[in-house]
């Protein structure tokens, strides 16, 4: 073996830019919190509640079940309890 010693790796300079290749995914759910928007509440088929927004949906009726074409947040919105996610709406 030998005694050379490694150099301490340094961090990155830059931060990492977000991946532009976002998924979406289509989630089916009852909605929970309702109205004109742009913050609605869903709980999805298989139990997980998404804080979902969505500027340009309109409104959608609290009880009503739905299914939605999510993709990942890319603003810091509070949308309530949840799992923060934007409605695709194109």
């Amino acid at each position: 073996m030998s005694s050379t010693t490694l150099p301490t790796p340094r961090p990155p300079v830059v931060k990492p830019s977000p991946p532009t290749d976002l998924v979406t995914r289509h989630v089916s759910g009852f909605v929970t919190r309702g109205g004109d928007g742009p913050c609605y509440g869903m709980v999805a088929e298989d139990g997980t509640e998404y804080a979902l927004h969505g500027p340009d949906v309109g409104e959608l009726r609290t009880g009503s079940f739905v299914t939605l074409r999510l993709t990942t947040l890319q603003a810091r919105i509070d949308c309530g309890p949840g799992v923060p996610m934007s409605i695709v709406t194109d």
